[in-house]
This record gives C-alpha cells, structure tokens and sequence, in this order.
C-alpha cells in the first residue's frame, strides 16, 4: 500500500511600512514556520496570503488598498488576510474589496499562526473583522527572533505605540498607547540575535523615546542603552528615529563612545516653523532643534544626521515652508525624508479649514528632496579618502555584482570581494562615488580585514 504524503500549507507575507511592521511579519514567518507551514516560492500559488498594512500616510494606505487586489490576482485560490494599521483603522474600506477573506487588527495580530489552519476553510461571503477594537487594552508581543528572513541587519521591536497625539498622526489611534518589551528581554532578544550570527541589530518603536515608562517599576531609554553598552554582545546597535526633546545627552554621550552603538541617529523635525510646530502639538521650536543637531555634529563630526520633514501642513504659508527649507540648508544634516501631508480622517488636522493646494505640497516636496539628497552627496564625499568598517550583507548588488555593505554613518559601501566575507564586519578604503547612489571601496587587506568577532 502506497502512503500518500499531504501537501504542505504554504504561506505568502507582503509587509508594507515601518520596521516595527516588518519585525512583526518576521515574527508571523517565524510562527507560521513552527507550525508547519512553508513559505511559497516566487512562482508558486500560497494557500494563504497575508497582507500587513500601513496607514501612516494617505499613500501608504492607497498601496495597502492595491497590495491586498495584488494578492488576490497573485494567489487567486489562497486565503487572503489583511492585517496591521490599515486594517485597525479602516476595517469598512477592506471590507469593500472582493476576495478578502479576514481583516485582523492589532490585538490578533499575533494569533494568526494560531488560527492560520481556520483560514483554509471554505471562504465566507463577507470578510471576518476581528481584532480591531481595544488596542490600548492589549500587553507588549514580544516573541523572540532567532532569524530575520535574508537581512543581514534584523530589527528588534522594543517598544509600540504612541502618547503624543500629534495632530497629523494617525498612529496612536491604529497603534494605542506607548507599552514596551522589559529590560532583560530586551538583552536576551540581543543574545538571541548574536548567538545567531548577527552582527548589527536596529532598536525600533513606535516612539522610541518614551521607552519604559510604562513598565512596573518604570525605566527609560537611556537607562536601557547603558545596560547594552555594557552587557550585550551584539557588535554594533543602530537606534531608529528618536523624538529630538527625547535624545539626552547621556543618550549623545553613549553614541558618541562609538564602541557599540552607530554614529547615525534620525530625529524626526516636521517642521522649521514655530507656528506650524506648536499647530502640529510639537513640543519644541526651531532654536531647540537647530542647537540639538549642532550638538550632534560638535559631539560627532562624522555621524549619520537624519530629519523627517511633513511639506503642506495646513496654513504653511510659503514664509513658513521658506523657514523650514532655510533652517535644513544651514543645518549639518544628513539626509531627509520627506513626507507630504495627507489628511488622516480621525485626527485633528482632518478638520483644519486651511489645506494646501496638491500641487503647491508636490512642488514643495521636490524641492526638499533636492536639498535632501545635496546632504546625502555631502556625507557619502566626507568618508572618501578614509578607512571605514562595514557590515557587509547577505545580498550583492545587483547591478555590479560587488557586495554591499554599511558604515555604521550609514553610508552604503560596494567592494569588491568573495562571498566568505558575507555578514562580516570587515575594513575598507573609500575610494569615489558610485553616481547618487553608494561608494566604492577596496579591501584594506586581502583577508577582508576581518572584525575580530569573526
């Protein structure tokens, strides 16, 4: 008699937005693997399809609206889920698309591995909506990562949600309060992390800075960084985007040791308006600003300086936008990300008389990413002629066929070089640019220079 052999549950995951979104599709593949399903291949058809929404933006909401009909074009007989701050936000516009089988928000988010067996059941006429209300109810999720897909720098999630209620955000309303991993979690995910290999993990949140006030007894952030400075193992710890009223000078002062955390922090600006700041229920003006980031490069000559830029905020005057343009060109920042505002329905500026005409935001935000990749330009120029480390990863780059690495300012590095050498820290000679959009380096020794990690 001939056992017949079942066919393994295949699974698709499609991540849209932030790191704390895609440290949390890395959870559910981590999950869903336990269980016995099997990621599909490129050209093979998922029993279920996963879609983990973003709503930060109008785009970005846009782009999860066209990935879930993508995924129902792409896995035609699979079971489609939708999932994340769209679908905790704007669960009745899913509902609207054909082929949907389940939208879950934040609080099941997580047991779906658990219930991923229920999904290839027969499809029901409407989509299942679960999930989606009590976010400020639900704990701190903190599973422990042993493998993040095929990046070679994982992101550990330390923190979720928001307090600050910023009146263009949509985030504390999808996201809820700010609650955070505890202390020693924090450093055993950092051993799990090491004990795999890994040689770069990014600290990621919602609102970083507020970490562990929440906690019982309550911590913070700082108090957090000198436990890693001193107890972890892994090389080198990058910091995602800290609130400028929130980046200390302790804070400065255990970046700036350069022995294991990254010259690169990302303070998120907005705006260089006053006017427009405290509108935006921001808790700091331009002079605060502008003496922080002077503060960095005193501290960190060489250091990565990033700024979020929001171009269009309801009654910016062209004075306005003119104050935060001048306020960047004079700043010794590094690179920008530059966002256009979109009125997220539920917050107050929804309702702010006084919008931007579209093609006043468009040609405004052209002009800041110009500016923003002036300073790009600049820090890439400014390591030319030194001896960098970087992270090189897993992946060559696809137009050269050099690897590719990272400086811990967070400047892309093309080397020449064999694959052994893939996720080490190894040393390099800048050499020239590569166009807009890395460096070219060589080996600073014919064994890579390999770190003594290695």
């Amino acid at each position: 008699m001939v056992q017949q052999t079942c066919k393994p549950k295949t699974f698709r995951i499609t991540t849209l937005g932030c790191k704390v979104n895609q440290f949390e599709s890395a959870c559910l593949v981590q999950d869903l693997t336990a269980r016995g399903w099997q990621p599909a291949d490129p050209g093979q058809s998922a029993d279920l399809h996963i879609v983990n929404t973003c709503a930060v933006t109008g785009r970005a909401s846009m782009q999860s609206r066209q990935a879930v009909r993508r995924a129902t074009r792409r896995d035609p007989e699979a079971r489609i889920v939708a999932t994340g701050c769209y679908a905790q936000t704007r669960p009745q516009d899913l509902q609207k698309i054909g082929g949907l089988q389940a939208i879950v928000g934040h609080a099941g988010k997580f047991n779906l591995a658990h219930t991923a067996d229920a999904f290839l059941s027969p499809q029901s006429p409407l989509p299942t909506v679960s999930g989606t209300e009590g976010v400020d109810a639900r704990p701190f999720a903190h599973p422990t990562l042993k493998h993040f897909n095929r990046r070679t720098r994982p992101f550990l999630k330390i923190q979720d949600g928001c307090n600050a209620f910023c009146t263009y955000c949509i985030v504390p309303y999808a996201r809820g309060r700010s609650c955070s991993m505890p202390p020693d979690k924090v450093l055993s995910s950092l051993q799990s992390y090491a004990d795999a290999g890994y040689h770069e993990v990014v600290l990621s949140g919602i609102h970083l800075g507020a970490y562990g006030l929440d906690l019982n007894p309550p911590t913070t952030l700082p108090d957090l960084l000198r436990r890693i400075a001193h107890e972890a193992r892994v090389a080198r710890v990058r910091l995602s985007s800290i609130e400028p009223h929130e980046l200390t000078p302790g804070m400065l002062d255990l970046v700036a040791d350069g022995t294991r955390f990254c010259a690169h922090v990302h303070i998120p600006l907005q705006s260089g308006d006053d006017g427009i700041l405290e509108r935006m229920r921001r808790p700091y003006d331009r002079r605060f600003f502008q003496s922080l980031v002077h503060d960095i490069h005193r501290r960190m000559p060489h250091a990565a300086i990033g700024v979020d830029v929001l171009v269009g905020f309801p009654g910016e005057s062209p004075a306005a936008f003119e104050n935060t343009r001048a306020l960047i060109e004079a700043l010794p920042v590094s690179y920008l990300h530059v966002f256009p505002f979109s009125a997220r329905p539920g917050t107050a500026a929804y309702h702010f008389a006084d919008h931007i005409d579209a093609a006043e935001i468009k040609a405004r935000c052209s002009e800041m990413r110009k500016l923003g990749l002036r300073k790009r330009m600049a820090l890439y120029q400014s390591i030319l002629g030194r001896s960098v480390e970087i992270l090189v990863e897993q992946e060559r780059d696809a137009r050269t066929g050099f690897l590719k690495g990272l400086t811990s300012n967070y400047v892309p590095v093309l080397v020449d070089g064999p694959d052994k050498l893939k996720n080490r820290l190894v040393r390099v000679a800048a050499q020239t640019l590569i166009g807009q959009r890395a460096v070219a380096g060589r080996l600073d020794s014919p064994t890579g220079g390999l770190h003594p990690l290695d």
